[in-house]
């Protein structure tokens, strides 16, 4: 699957994100090590704390279908470009690679895709 592919299931589960409270909706798509595909979006709570982002949604299903390795993942919102995930899902996305230089992720600037790699938006990761 191309990196158009996967922002393009992106901006399509974009459209099933639940957010009455920020109007911020955000769509993920990644691919695994094993090449199957897992798609999420944010969903809001009335108690913010509850809130889950599209990338942990898709994490968490790619972790209960027996996932451990991604390759890459595409973020997309119509609210914004450059899209990047947020502090928290940073760290979730670094605890189901490989390596941070080997997971990419996936924004849209206008009509373009840039790539970052994980290591470029989390260096000096917490691990254990």
């Amino acid at each position: 699957m191309t990196y158009e592919e996967l922002m393009q299931k992106a901006i399509e589960v974009s459209k099933n994100a639940y957010a009455p409270y920020s109007k911020f909706a955000v769509g993920a798509c990644l691919i695994t090590e094993s090449g199957k595909i897992y798609k999420g979006c944010n969903f809001e709570n009335s108690s913010f704390g509850m809130t889950i982002c599209a990338e942990r949604n898709a994490i968490g299903s790619a972790i209960a279908e027996g996932e451990r390795k991604i390759k890459a993942i595409a973020i997309y919102s119509p609210n914004q470009d450059n899209c990047v995930p947020c502090g928290a899902c940073r760290q979730v996305l670094h605890e189901f690679c490989e390596s941070d230089d080997k997971l990419d992720v996936i924004v849209k600037i206008g009509n373009e895709l840039k790539v970052y790699t994980l290591a470029h938006l989390l260096p000096e990761s917490f691990s254990l």
